[in-house]
């Protein structure tokens, strides 16, 4: 029997709309779903491939013990009790701050958030780690300042922009928008349109670029500043937006005035003409611009950011019909965490702060390797694999061997899971109810709700459930009386009624509401994480309703589960909001509700950047004379999401890409074997010669070096990264490593 599915993809952020046919509980075909509002029919290899993230050797399917050097089979009420029993026992005599959790749901699975999150608060803790602060706690960090909330990003309003200016980031390969490749397309092709792209390779999108600046590889924070002193220098700026819409520029301008750009420029390696010439475009066209990890995680990854919000700013392109804009979220991606309160937490030995509730996974060795009284002893692993995610493999090996417990919620077995004690399978995404949370829309808010279509072949649990069975056996679910699992059955309208009364007596509902809706509305959907969804409709913040009642939905009483009706009917996603387009600036949340352009505590920094002092800084070390870009997205990686090889068989996936320059300088032919050696390791891998790498420069992708099957697949490029390689808010420098390659 074969059913066709509506879904959507898992491996990127994008989370692009499939129909997936299923034929005796499989995978067997996979195309895009022209339906869905945001991908419209367009979907990347990746996606099409997703029937090997699901069917793999290393799918787990039932609770693992670890009993010496091997694994055991347990039942889930004793993994339920022995970790419970363990965490109470290490939280008992070490404290709250010994246990962290690890997870957030990564690219495809959001739900688990909720109860990992409220799992771990339950334990007093507030150490959550995830990806997030891994690329973007700088910008996320910036844009608290700026925009008044760490979740409020801002995006290029592609379809109405005239002039896209792209700073490291190859959107035909990684994406990182909807669609991204056809609108790269669309702006190249189009003679009334412009795409710029600054890059230090000719890549993908660099080659359909109007103009490629190929910028000396960390320099960014020195090209930014220089075009900054530029337009104030020629008078290009903004006068009436930065009037109304900013404050702060009095204060910053000083450093900029002084710059000399002329020199910052060819630091920079660029005709000075030509960066003018960019510069003058986008302060003068209806332009937008995107950045990714080539300055989030490069040099000045941090200050990087702001440059950008000052340059947007006073260009006035941010909040503007086709400049930057503020897009909408159903759910903000984490929370707003600001350090400077003195109930945020900081890291014990490395003094790490979280950024939108996620503290840097740079910083966790530190954290369980020291002699710290509150050192990290207790880690739960949920969706996430940092053995091979985050940087310095070598270093999270020491530190997880050194835990006194480490339990693993996960799909398949990773390389975390192999080293836990604890290992608790997983549904996957295509075996559980779930979805994300990304905001990548503008004006519409869009909301996607995958249903399962593939059937578990062992005891595998939604990760929310996992975390719930955890929660039940450490005591931090309240009593639920009778009536309430009564109600849930009779039907939404009586649940909520007898919801609210049981919240009104019982003090520490709240505070358990996602446990107490996965225990009774969720024993009667058959899904904790439908239930969370739920309940999260009905209490959602007056802005979402304006916003929904914009996209419209009918206002009244029962609005949250209209919205919940529609979410369940459209299985290939709804629009469930709309911004006003009129009023972005609505979306700022600052005081003043200007974007403020001071942050005392970047102006150090700002100051110490120009051409005599990046040029110090540049001198390289003999020891390691080339820079490795250790990460590469594109199309044939997909993180640690794709353990099978199989889906690249007969491709070229895992290479390091060198200029043919450095190759013949070092008598490389291409596709030898070559040793990789930074600060942190070595990796062999395949040498891959290239005239669009920039000499001096190589490049490597990550998400290889897997352990499939019992076989290691392609080269880990983490084992080449050091943890302690990091700026101030613990994102670490991948994108500038110096290193050196060798003949095996």
């Amino acid at each position: 029997m074969k059913t066709l599915n509506k879904t959507g993809c898992v491996l990127c952020a994008q989370n692009c709309g499939l129909e997936v046919e299923v034929k005796n509980n499989r995978i067997v075909k996979v195309k895009p779903d022209k339906s869905n509002v945001k991908s419209e029919g367009y979907v990347c290899r990746k996606g099409l491939n997703i029937a090997y993230h699901q069917h793999n050797a290393d799918r787990l399917q039932y609770p693992l013990k670890r009993v010496g050097d091997k694994f055991e089979r347990i039942s889930w009420d004793q993994a339920a009790d022995e970790i419970a029993a363990k965490l109470k026992s290490i939280i008992g005599q070490h404290g709250p701050r010994s246990f962290a959790y690890m997870g957030g749901g990564g690219q495809g699975c959001h739900f688990e958030a909720a109860f990992g999150v409220r799992l771990m608060r339950g334990l007093g803790s507030q150490y959550q780690y995830s990806a997030l602060a891994q690329e973007f706690a700088g910008v996320f960090w910036v844009c608290g300042r700026t925009h008044g909330k760490q979740y409020l990003h801002d995006q290029p309003d592609v379809n109405n922009t005239d002039l896209l200016l792209a700073l490291g980031w190859n959107g035909m390969q990684s994406h990182q928008i909807p669609q991204a490749p056809r609108q790269l397309q669309r702006l190249s092709k189009d003679p009334a349109k412009m795409l710029i792209v600054v890059d230090p390779r000719l890549s993908e999108t660099a080659k359909i670029a109007d103009i490629h600046l190929p910028i000396r590889p960390g320099t960014d924070a020195l090209l930014l500043k220089a075009m900054i002193s530029i337009v104030l220098k020629e008078g290009w700026e903004n006068k009436a937006y930065l009037d109304n819409h900013t404050s702060g520029l009095d204060r910053i301008k000083p450093y900029f005035q002084d710059l000399d750009t002329a020199a910052s420029i060819k630091t920079c390696q660029l005709n000075f003409d030509q960066v003018r010439e960019v510069t003058r475009l986008y302060a003068t066209r209806k332009s937008s611009l995107r950045y990714d990890l080539g300055l989030f995680m490069g040099r000045h990854s941090g200050l990087n950011s702001y440059l950008i919000v000052i340059l947007q700013a006073i260009c006035g392109r941010l909040c503007s019909p086709g400049g930057n804009v503020i897009n909408g979220h159903m759910m903000p991606i984490g929370p707003h965490t600001d350090e400077r309160n003195s109930k945020v937490w900081r890291t014990m030995t490395t003094n790490a702060f979280p950024v939108c509730g996620s503290f840097p996974p740079n910083v966790m060795p530190e954290e369980v390797l020291s002699d710290h009284p509150d050192r990290l002893r207790a880690v739960l692993v949920a969706s996430s694999n940092p053995l091979r995610s985050y940087a310095d493999t070598t270093a999270y090996e020491r530190a997880f061997r050194r835990l006194d417990l480490l339990v693993t919620a996960e799909i398949a077995m990773t390389e975390t899971a192999a080293l836990s004690h604890y290992v608790l399978p997983s549904r996957s995404a295509y075996e559980s109810w779930d979805g994300t949370f990304f905001p990548m829309t503008y004006p519409g808010i869009h909301f996607q709700l995958r249903r399962p279509m593939i059937e578990p072949d062992g005891e595998q649990l939604e990760t929310g459930e996992i975390h719930l069975r955890l929660a039940d056996k450490l005591g931090l679910i309240p009593p639920i009386p009778e009536n309430l699992y009564k109600a849930a059955e009779e039907g939404h309208a009586a649940f909520a009624k007898a919801l609210m009364e049981y919240a009104m007596t019982e003090p520490q509902a709240m505070k358990a509401m996602p446990f107490i809706l996965g225990k009774t509305l969720g024993k009667a959907m058959g899904s904790v994480h439908l239930a969370a969804l739920w309940g999260m409709l009905q209490a959602a913040p007056p802005s979402f309703y304006e916003n929904a009642i914009r996209a419209g939905f009918q206002p009244g009483p029962t609005l949250g589960e209209e919205i919940f009706q529609q979410i369940l009917d459209h299985p290939e996603g709804v629009w469930v909001g709309k911004l006003d387009q009129e009023n972005n600036f609505a979306e700022v949340k600052t005081e003043d509700g200007k974007i403020n352009l001071h942050i005392p505590e970047l102006l150090d920094d700002l100051q110490t950047i120009d051409a005599q002092k990046e040029e110090a800084a540049l001198v390289i070390d003999p020891q390691f004379p080339l820079v490795l870009m250790a990460g590469r997205h594109f199309s044939m990686n997909a993180n640690t999401l794709m353990r099978d090889p199989a889906w690249n068989e007969g491709k070229r996936a895992c290479t390091l890409a060198m200029h043919l320059d450095d190759a013949a300088a070092l008598n490389f032919k291409d596709g030898q074997k070559v040793r990789v050696t930074t600060e942190a390791g070595s990796e062999e891998i395949e040498l891959e010669i290239v005239d669009t790498a920039r000499k001096g420069h190589v490049v490597m992708p990550h998400g290889f070096g897997l352990v499939y099957n019992g076989v290691k697949y392609g080269a880990n490029v983490n084992r080449l990264t050091k943890n302690t390689h990091r700026d101030q808010f613990g994102t670490p420098i991948h994108r500038y490593v110096p290193c050196r390659v060798e003949a095996l």
